[in-house]
């Protein structure tokens, strides 16, 4: 038996996790220290700016897409690739920091895998939703409507938690609803736009997803669909 003395003071991150929240810390890392001519030379003053031409998710480049026939790689990838680029270093540090908190929870009751795939497919359809519901012209970046998606994951697992102590499972979206009551309120004061489509989406997907990827989930939802039949 291991002495307590020599157990960690913190339960350790998922790696999955942690290599998340470097890609998207270290490339803020790279665009603040090449904006202040640090780091790259004089051409690394545009280094935030060109990513985001190449790797935002764009709405207008979708539904051109869509009315073209024509997928692109470089461009279906925008999908995925939109998570790790942000406006600003503060961006991306609240969203690092909620990834970190979020990522951490679902991945000790779910595993990496689920982290992974509510990660990508809760930002993929979160930027799905985002060009259907708005068609905006603005951009969409940032990891937001994919730690929405482990939002989503973390208040399944409560829901669950909730219902097994008998008490209101309500509660349990309890989160959510302050975090879009902040979105509201900041939208009200500075100007509304348009990215809580997304995160809300993701939240959805993510809720969805974590149904099945929950230890013993798909098998109590097969069970569920043969009672019901």
């Amino acid at each position: 038996m291991s002495h307590p003395h020599n157990e960690p003071p913190l339960n350790p991150l998922p790696p999955v996790v942690i290599a998340l929240f470097l890609v998207i810390v270290g490339l803020e890392v790279a665009f603040t220290l090449g904006a202040r001519g640090l780091v790259g030379g004089p051409q690394a003053v545009g280094w935030r700016l060109g990513t985001l031409e190449r790797f935002a998710f764009s709405a207008e480049i979708f539904a051109w897409m869509r009315e073209s026939g024509r997928w692109p790689v470089e461009h279906v990838m925008r999908f995925f690739s939109y998570p790790f680029v942000h406006a600003s270093f503060t961006h991306a540090l609240f969203a690092g920091v909620m990834l970190l908190a979020l990522g951490k929870m679902v991945g000790e009751a779910m595993g990496s895998l689920a982290v992974v795939l509510i990660f990508f497919v809760s930002a993929a359809g979160g930027a799905f939703v985002f060009a259907i519901a708005t068609g905006s012209s603005v951009p969409l970046i940032g990891a937001f409507p994919a730690v929405y998606g482990l939002i989503g994951g973390f208040t399944y697992l409560l829901w669950v938690r909730l219902g097994q102590l008998g008490e209101k499972q309500i509660r349990a979206f309890t989160l959510i609803g302050f975090l879009l009551a902040i979105q509201l309120i900041f939208g009200l004061l500075f100007g509304a736009n348009s990215e809580w489509v997304a995160d809300l989406a993701g939240f959805a997907i993510g809720f969805a997803l974590s149904i099945v990827l929950v230890p013993g989930g798909l098998s109590r939802l097969v069970e569920r669909l043969r009672q019901r039949n």
